[in-house]
C-alpha cells in the first residue's frame, strides 16, 4: 500500500498550472486585491465544505469521498481551461475547493488507518514524509513539464487541461484501495449521525486546549505560507527583465524557463524536506522543539525579506522564497502527527479536517488583505506580515509551553 499511497501524492501533483497561476490572473488584467478576492472565495467553500467532507469520509467511505475530490479538480480544470471572464473564475474556485475539501484530511486518515493495522503507528512521522517526498517528486516532474507546455503553446491557461489525465489515473487508483481503510462503523450511518460527529469533533476542537493551540499554529505557519507562497510568481516575472537571455524570448517564454527551474528546485528541496522531517524530530528531542525551531526560522525569512523586497534585490527575495518552502515540508509531516496524537481514531479524517479547515479560514483572511497592501506599499508588506504573525504564534508558544505537543 505505501506504493499505492505514493502513487496518489505523484499524480495528485501534476498541477501544470502552479508556478503560473498568479501570473495567468495578472495576464487577464486582475489586480493582486482581485486575485486576493478569488483566493477568499476559494478558501471560505474549502471551509465550508471542510469539516462535512470529513465527516462523510469517517461515516459514510472515504474511498467515495477521495472520489468525489478527483472529480471536482476535473471539473475546475475544464472550467480553467476555458474561462475568460471574472465570474467564470469564481465557478473554478468553487469547483477547486470542492477538491481540496474532500481530499484534504481524508487520505492521511487512510494511511494512519493502514498503519495502525499494521502495527505501525510510531512510524508516522517518518511514513508520511516518506508519502510526501513522492508527492513532492511528482511536483517537481509536473514543473518542467509545465515549463515545456507554456513554451510549446504560448498561453498558460491551457496547461490546465494537460492536468486530467493523470487525475483520471488517480480516481480509478483510489477506487480501487482495500476497504479495511474504511473505519469500522461507517456503515449505515445518517446525516444526523454525520452532522453530529461533525458537532462533537469542533467542540473538542474549540474546548480542547492542545487541538485548539495546534490549530493556531497551523493558521499561522501553513496559512501564511499558503497566500505568500505564490508571490515568488511576480517576482520571477520581474527578474525575468533583468536576464537578456531569458528576456529576449518571444511572449511569457521566458518566464515559463525561469518559474519552472524555481518550481523545480522547490520540489526537490521538499522532498529532502518531507523525508528528513522525523530526523529534525529525533535531533529536537520531539515535535514540540522541532515546531520551536521552525518557527525561529520562519520568524527569520519574512523578516528578511523585508529589506530584500523593499530594495528589489529579487535574487535574494527567491533564495528566501525556498527557505520558506523547504521549512514548511519539514513542518508538514511532523504538524500533521502532533494533530493525530490528539484525535479518537474514528474520528481521524475529521480532526485532520479541521485541521486543513484552520489553515484554509486563515488564508480566506489573509489573501485579500495581503493583495491590498501588496497593491498600495508593494511586494515588501509580505515580510512585514508573515514577521508579525510569526511573532505574535512564537510569544503564546512561550507563555504556555506545557499547552502545545
Amino acid at each position: 500500500m505505501l506504493g499505492r499511497f505514493s502513487l496518489y501524492g505523484f499524480l495528485k501533483n501534476q498541477k501544470y498550472y502552479e508556478p503560473f497561476l498568479l501570473l495567468v490572473f495578472l495576464e487577464k488584467g486582475l489586480s493582486f486585491f482581485q486575485i486576493g478576492l478569488l483566493i477568499a472565495f476559494r478558501e471560505l467553500s474549502v471551509t465550508l465544505m471542510e469539516i462535512p467532507s470529513g465527516a462523510l469520509a469517517d461515516s459514510h467511505g472515504r474511498r467515495l469521498c477521495m472520489a468525489g475530490s478527483m472529480a471536482g479538480y476535473i471539473v475546475s480544470f475544464i472550467v480553467f481551461g476555458f474561462s475568460s471572464s471574472f465570474p467564470l473564475l469564481f465557478l473554478a474556485m468553487f469547483f477547486f475547493a470542492v477538491g481540496d475539501a474532500f481530499r484534504t484530511g481524508t487520505h492521511k486518515a487512510m494511511i494512519f488507518k493502514w498503519l495502525e493495522n499494521q502495527g505501525r503507528l510510531s512510524e508516522k512521522t517518518k511514513v508520511y514524509g516518506k508519502t510526501r517526498s513522492w508527492s513532492k517528486t511528482g511536483t517537481a516532474l509536473s514543473s518542467i513539464v509545465a515549463a515545456v507546455l507554456v513554451w510549446r503553446t504560448g498561453t498558460f491557461s491551457t496547461v490546465f487541461l494537460f492536468c486530467i489525465p493523470p487525475y483520471l489515473i488517480n480516481l480509478v487508483n483510489l477506487l480501487t484501495y482495500p476497504k479495511d481503510l474504511e473505519e469500522e462503523d461507517h456503515g449505515g450511518k445518517t446525516l444526523r449521525d454525520t452532522v453530529s460527529m461533525m458537532k462533537i469533533s469542533v467542540l473538542e476542537a474549540l474546548k480542547f486546549k492542545p487541538l485548539r493551540n495546534l490549530m493556531v499554529e497551523t493558521m499561522g505557519f501553513q496559512g501564511v505560507h499558503k497566500v505568500t507562497g505564490d508571490y515568488i510568481q511576480p517576482v520571477i516575472k520581474t527578474m525575468v527583465i533583468s536576464i537578456p537571455l531569458l528576456a529576449g524570448l518571444q511572449g511569457d517564454r521566458g518566464s515559463a524557463v525561469l518559474a519552472g527551474g524555481v518550481y523545480f528546485l522547490l520540489a526537490v528541496l521538499g522532498i529532502f524536506g518531507s523525508r528528513f522531517s522525523h530526523r529534525l524530530v529525533t535531533s529536537a528531542g520531539g515535535e514540540r522543539g522541532s515546531a520551536s525551531f521552525l518557527w525561529r526560522v520562519d520568524f527569520l525569512c519574512y523578516a528578511a525579506l523585508i529589506p530584500l523586497l523593499f530594495a528589489r534585490w529579487y535574487i535574494g527575495a527567491i533564495v528566501v522564497f525556498i527557505l520558506l518552502e523547504l521549512i514548511q515540508n519539514l513542518w508538514r509531516p511532523m504538524q500533521v502527527s502532533r494533530f493525530d496524537h490528539v484525535s479518537p481514531g474514528n474520528r481521524r479524517a475529521t480532526v485532520l479536517s479541521i485541521e486543513s479547515q484552520a489553515k484554509s479560514f486563515s488564508a480566506m483572511i489573509y489573501a485579500p488583505v495581503l493583495g491590498l497592501l501588496v497593491d498600495k506599499f508593494g511586494l515588501w508588506t509580505l515580510g512585514v506580515s508573515g514577521a508579525v504573525i510569526a511573532l505574535v504564534v512564537i510569544t503564546m508558544r512561550n507563555r504556555e509551553p506545557q499547552t502545545i505537543h
